[in-house]
């Protein structure tokens, strides 16, 4: 029988480059790997179905979920992790100190579904005392004019577009809004402009004591099937699944190369035994059951903030083949 074949969108990443190049290949399918920016991904998936397989933000995820006929099924595999708390600027005259001094402020964001600015908001609120409605919130293009929500949402907050013409960086440099929550180094830090500063100041420490009491190395990706396809197909799920596992563990095994470094940081070695000597061996993990506590905290944020009308269990959102396998 012939493979079947499906295009997967996702990053370029060091833990899906083995199935990237074809070096390990899911079992009966014929990949092709398109490495495109998230955004672009994202954007065409919610919006026009365009590709079977492809990396997605947690949070469109399970927006898509609390649809009549939800279009993806998820795979407990996650090519995104990260601490958010460097997410958070501010300007420099805005009267914030500390977290808490973001109450009553203008607060921008790129889109308010976004799932890093879903995670900061429930760590605000949970630990420094910021309930998510306790701000003014502005979207729109971060460096660019014209960006708008790729999903219909109608949070219960006070929120609102910026003028289609103006960027959230250039109306954080003028004091317009007083921070802003973002994925991505607004343009203005990058430049060095002192009139933008970063929330909390050591990053580093701040999210290694979030770690150190919650347990929790935030989840921002998942990797979605088309529902038409895993219908078809509902093997795909664990041929996908296994590659994916197979590929993230060949990643460790490469990273951890002292005979030269693969990444440009000269501390590369000591910063990945530091990794595991914090979050454990396997700190990136794959799978539901190690994964459990982060994604119901996420679930209950994404709930809480208005994004989904009730609250979903971490088991409903993946499909059942890629959460169990065969034993001897």
């Amino acid at each position: 029988m012939a493979p079947l074949h499906l295009t997967f969108a996702c990053g370029d990443y060091d833990r899906t480059r083995a199935v990237s190049e074809g070096t390990i290949r899911p079992d009966g399918i014929d990949l092709t790997y398109l490495r495109l920016p998230v955004e672009e991904t994202f954007f065409r998936m919610m919006r026009h179905r365009e590709f079977e397989v492809a990396e997605l933000s947690l949070s469109s995820y399970v927006l898509s979920l609390d649809s009549d006929d939800p279009p993806f099924v998820a795979l407990p595999v996650f090519p995104s992790r990260m601490f958010r708390h460097g997410s958070l600027y501010c300007n420099a005259d805005a009267g914030i100190a500390e977290p808490a001094d973001l109450r009553g402020k203008v607060v921008g964001t790129p889109e308010y579904q976004l799932t890093a600015c879903v995670w900061m908001r429930g760590i605000l609120g949970d630990r420094h005392g910021v309930p998510f409605d306790s701000v003014t919130y502005r979207t729109g293009g971060q460096e660019t004019p014209g960006r708008v929500e790729k999903a219909g949402v109608e949070p219960p907050v006070r929120i609102s577009a910026i003028p289609p013409d103006r960027t959230l960086s250039d109306m954080l440099v003028t004091g317009e809004i007083d921070a802003l929550c973002t994925p991505r180094v607004p343009g203005p830090f990058t430049a060095g402009d002192p009139r933008v500063r970063r929330l909390f100041p050591d990053v580093v420490g701040v999210e290694k004591e979030y770690y150190a009491a919650t347990g929790i190395f935030p989840i921002m990706h998942v990797v979605v099937v088309r529902r038409d396809v895993y219908e078809r197909h509902p093997w795909v799920a664990q041929s996908l699944y296994k590659a994916l596992l197979a590929a993230k563990d060949e990643a460790y095994a490469r990273l951890y190369d002292t005979s030269a470094l693969r990444f440009t940081l000269p501390w590369l070695i000591a910063q990945f035994e530091e990794a595991r000597a914090l979050l454990g061996e396997d700190f990136w993990s794959y799978g539901l059951d190690r994964n459990r506590a982060t994604l119901a905290t996420f679930l209950r944020y994404h709930h809480e903030q208005g994004l989904s009308r009730r609250l979903f269990t971490p088991e409903e959102l993946f499909a059942p083949e890629s959460t169990e396998a065969f034993v001897i």
